[in-house]
């Protein structure tokens, strides 16, 4: 059984969609990030950054229990102990992980700050606004080229690579984007969510998403001083 801490957004939901994929079970415990729980110290033994979400795999290697932090480490960990969604061979394996990094690297940090500047600044930076807002629509373009040349971005075969980028493309319009001008993205996008595990997967503590404006006690433990301290 696994122990999944997380939450109702784009990191979160690649993993829920990951364990309904490959039919692992699950026990879900919330982390309300606009509440403060990623700082609770039980917390942090298992995700120092204090960031969500993280897992307890009690079936882990050689049947000890097994703590893993990071939403891309834990795709991996999930597609390497199933078998499934990661080619075996070196070329097809590495080309779905160089696009899973740049999930990683580039989609996550990059539309998160376009998400950020334009919908939770708390004024409008008219510098931050544009880079960001120009940037994601760079990456939109990255990812619609990509699917220009397949069916999917790490080949022909839906895997991990797809699973780490759809949750931050949900979105979109949050970002800046216009999602018809990308028709390749698009396609992509359309045929992903129509898989029965992603909407299984995207419902996951639903009913615990954010309704109205950010309040300000949610805006200090997501944006504020509590991000900085020591513990």
């Amino acid at each position: 059984m696994i122990d999944l801490y997380t939450w109702p957004t784009p990191n979160g939901h690649k993993v829920h969609i990951m364990l309904e994929e490959v039919g692992l079970p699950y026990n879900i415990f919330p982390i309300d990030i606009g509440a403060g729980d990623q700082f609770d110290p039980a917390f942090l033994k298992i995700s120092p950054n204090n960031k969500m979400p993280a897992m307890v795999d009690h079936e882990g290697p050689e049947g000890r229990p097994f703590s893993l932090f990071e939403s891309g480490a834990i795709l991996l960990y999930l597609a390497e102990k199933t078998g499934k969604l990661l080619p075996e061979t070196p070329e097809a394996r590495y080309r779905v992980i160089q696009w899973l990094m740049f999930q990683m690297g580039g989609v996550g940090p990059m539309l998160g700050q376009a998400h950020h500047f334009r919908v939770y600044a708390p004024e409008r930076i008219p510098y931050a606004y544009d880079r960001y807002t120009n940037e994601a629509n760079r990456i939109y373009g990255v990812l619609d080229r990509r699917l220009g040349e397949s069916a999917h971005l790490g080949g022909e075969d839906y895997s991990i690579a797809d699973i780490a980028v759809f949750p931050w493309l949900r979105s979109y319009e949050n970002q800046g984007v216009d999602m018809n001008d990308y028709g390749n993205v698009k396609r992509w996008f359309d045929e992903i969510s129509q898989r029965p595990a992603v909407q299984r997967g995207v419902e996951v503590l639903a009913d615990r998403r954010r309704q109205g404006p950010i309040t300000d006690a949610q805006r200090e433990a997501m944006f504020g001083q509590s991000q900085y301290e020591r513990r």
